[in-house]
């Protein structure tokens, strides 16, 4: 949990300011359809308005900027002043402006350019919050707390776009994947006549992990015109800046129907792969995991650090009655077997390998231990959230451990973990129950290219590179199970150990996607839409890149 007071400034603002290249491509691409109101709802300190007087046509079109520090404001106008451009900078709330002329036609704008703020909700002062809440409302749209303010900075700006207006904005590369972002990726698909993305294999901003990437998206003229969908356009390094903006729109491929409804990482795969995903999810030996397995949520103990400890703090403090086996990270488990050698190959590092599960009142426990909880209430544990909202506060709910393991984050791709020895999982990972198939047999399954791609697919990464799941999208993972499919669980456990990522599955996917029915050619096309995806989530070269076990 990050708090708001560990933030730095810069990213409670949400300011990381766009490179004057990229802004002078994004003023070139508005300027084909000679704007005469363009809107920067987060001007900064007036970034684009160089862009625009560089490209020229924009001398007799009015801007109206926003920006809520009120001297980057003051920069902002002097910097349009100085260049001769008619603009209006208010040092106001874009999104509350937005809602109060949502329906004002003379408030329609023809241009909408910028790069919104990067701010998780959670740290947007409260009036923020609220009428983030309020743009999803108005355009009768779900909405998550889980959202960032670059999501309704967009919906507000696309209400504003007149019909057949242009919108370009750099905005973070999580748009692609995030489950906070569906609404707006819905709302594109229905609204606009077509949608870019330009994504780049490296980082436009220094300094943050995060990716970045440029919507360029065209509203449609009316109801009647025909939504084309949207078009991916990967590139290298800054070259596609030489290109006529008109040409990069037009040069991808547009894919609609699920592509744009759902994820947009689909639109990241050629079409023969998407085409043979498509194919094997019908195979009758390919079910959704939700089909065969039952997913929950790891234990969730308020104060981790607390609740899960070496053998050392359980000798000091004598604590070996309430201490039961437990693992939580990729290092703990690096093959999918989680057994008795590797618990103690683990306690031997010194690493937390017991979860403390005090059952029974503080009074009736010896003195050691009631100093240990003592401990833990000096450090004002007993006042964090989760740990509060149970009496008493030190005893965990919901406790019980599964055959399965899967840990909640993966680098190259997510593992089922064998639980011979009924281990505790904290929330880091969750709790599998199979059903319909064996433990061993879904945990041998679960590796190869299919379902490595189908986790790229429903997943989401964020800066690092790092794949996460969350329940929900760990049900839809498409995993192949045949009869005719035989894994030796201890070899697979020990080539995930010693062997690279891409070799792993590989030698599976022969086995497990040949059991199918599949020739070699279309394993090595999975395979690679896999690594495609994986590669480009790592921000490396396909071409350049070692293969990490």
């Amino acid at each position: 949990m990050n708090f708001i007071e560990n933030m730095s400034a810069q990213k409670l603002r949400g300011g990381y300011y766009t490179p004057s290249d990229l802004a002078a491509f994004i003023a070139r691409w508005v300027k084909e359809i000679g704007p005469k109101r363009v809107l920067e709802p987060s001007c900064g300190d007036g970034a684009f308005f160089g862009a625009m007087a560089e490209a020229g046509g924009f001398g007799k079109a009015t801007i109206v900027g926003f920006e809520l520090d009120v001297d980057e404001a003051g920069k902002a106008q002097s910097r349009a002043n100085e260049l001769d451009l008619k603009a209006e900078i208010r040092a106001e709330d874009f999104l509350s402006w937005a809602i109060e002329h949502a329906d004002h036609r003379s408030a329609k704008f023809d241009a909408v350019v910028g790069n919104p703020p990067f701010v998780r909700y959670q740290y947007l002062p409260q009036p923020f919050q609220v009428r983030s809440e309020q743009i999803f409302g108005a355009l009768d749209l779900p909405f998550t707390k889980h959202t960032n303010a670059w999501v309704p900075f967009v919906l507000a700006s696309m209400t504003l776009l007149r019909p057949g207006g242009r919108l370009a904005m750099v905005v973070p590369a999580e748009i692609i994947h995030v489950t906070h972002a569906q609404s707006l990726r819905s709302y594109l698909g229905r609204e606009c006549r077509r949608l870019v993305i330009i994504d780049p294999e490296d980082l436009w901003f220094d300094g943050t992990l995060q990716g970045a990437v440029i919507l360029l998206a065209e509203k449609r003229q009316n109801e009647a015109e025909k939504a084309e969908g949207l078009g991916m356009f990967p590139v290298k390094g800054r070259e596609f800046l030489n290109m006529k903006p008109a040409d990069l729109f037009e040069a991808p491929q547009a894919i609609n129907g699920k592509t744009v409804q759902g994820k947009w990482t689909r639109a990241l795969l050629p079409l023969e792969t998407r085409s043979l995903f498509d194919q094997l999810a019908e195979h009758d030996d390919v079910h959704r995991l939700k089909d065969i397995a039952k997913v929950d949520v790891g234990i969730v103990t308020g104060a981790n650090k607390f609740f899960l400890v070496s053998d050392e703090t359980v000798q000091s403090y004598k604590l070996a009655k309430w201490a039961h086996p437990m693992f939580g990270r990729s290092e703990h488990c690096p093959g999918v077997i989680y057994d008795e050698r590797q618990h103690r190959a683990n306690s031997a590092k010194g690493n937390p390998t017991n979860f403390l599960w005090f059952k029974d009142r503080k009074e009736a426990m010896h003195a050691t231990a009631q100093k240990y909880i003592a401990n833990g209430e000096a450090e004002k544990l007993h006042t964090r959230y989760k740990c509060r909202i149970r009496s008493p506060w030190f005893t965990v709910p919901s406790v019980y451990a599964t055959e399965i393991g899967m840990l909640k984050r993966s680098h190259d791709t997510p593992r089922l973990i064998l639980n011979t020895l009924r281990a505790y999982t904290t929330d880091t990972a969750y709790r599998l129950r199979a059903s319909k198939v064996v433990a061993e047999k879904l945990v041998g399954a679960f590796i190869n290219p299919l379902t490595a791609l189908s986790a790229e697919l429903e997943g989401r990464h964020y800066g690092g590179g790092v794949l996460e799941l969350v329940p929900s999208e760990i049900e839809k993972l498409l995993v192949p199970v045949s009869e005719d499919a035989e894994i030796d669980l201890q070899e697979l456990d020990k080539g995930i150990r010693s062997m690279p990522t891409d070799m792993v599955l590989d030698k599976q996917g022969k086995t497990i996607l040949g059991a199918l029915g599949l020739s070699r050619a279309d394993q090595r096309r999975v395979l690679e839409g896999w690594r495609g995806l994986r590669d480009r989530r790592h921000r490396t070269s396909s071409e350049s890149l070692a293969d990490d076990a």
